[in-house]
């Protein structure tokens, strides 16, 4: 293909993406490949559209890995943005109605840069949620488990089964999970190699 001419580009609702998130808001994803771009790969908001640019050459699965990364990208984006504690407060109370039938009503949810250990804690008899600032930057779903975990332990104060029960619902549990588990390993290694979006 000559290098001005473009391959028409690949529209997709998100969850056809395999391992892309869906966030509320996000809709489709459109992969738009180019001879023109060698190595690079970005992504933007087009409305309810977002737009991911690949390299013409990439193969399908690096296509699908890309994309995972890219909304990721943007979701971490617009969290760090646009989550302040209000905002976060507002978020417990949807997620509570959502996922727990209303019954987890938080007196107060912050964020707090005294937890360099644990991602967020719950005070049970205060009614308080505090959540670690270090997860502003991240995804909104994985945001959304962890407050959706500190809500829980205003029903059930463990970690026994029927705690483990109240997540069930939540879709991302697993994967949000895991995407802190990797964050907690990739803070042990000696050096982490920059990722490359070339």
């Amino acid at each position: 293909m000559p290098p001005e001419q473009r391959a028409a580009p690949r529209t997709r609702a998100g969850p056809s993406v395999e391992g892309a998130p869906t966030e509320a808001g996000t809709g489709a994803v459109e992969v738009r490949r180019s001879a023109r771009r060698r190595r690079t790969v970005s992504a933007y908001r087009e409305g309810d559209r977002t737009v991911v640019l690949i390299p013409a050459r990439m193969s399908d699965a690096e296509e699908k890995r890309w994309v995972g990364v890219m909304l990721d990208r943007l979701a971490a984006q617009e969290s760090k943005r646009i989550l302040g504690d209000a905002e976060l407060a507002e978020r417990a109370g949807r997620l509570s109605a959502q996922y727990l039938d209303g019954r987890a009503r938080p007196a107060t949810v912050r964020w707090v840069t005294n937890q360099n250990t644990r991602w967020g804690s719950c005070t049970p008899a205060e009614g308080s949620i505090r959540l670690s600032h270090r997860l502003k930057g991240m995804p909104e779903y994985v945001v959304d488990y962890v407050l959706l975990h500190e809500l829980a332990h205003l029903l059930v104060p463990g970690h026994g089964p029927a705690f483990w029960r109240l997540l069930e619902a939540y879709p991302r549990t697993e994967r949000a999970r895991g995407y802190l588990e990797g964050v907690v390993a990739a803070g042990r290694l000696p050096h982490l190699p920059a990722a490359r979006s070339e």
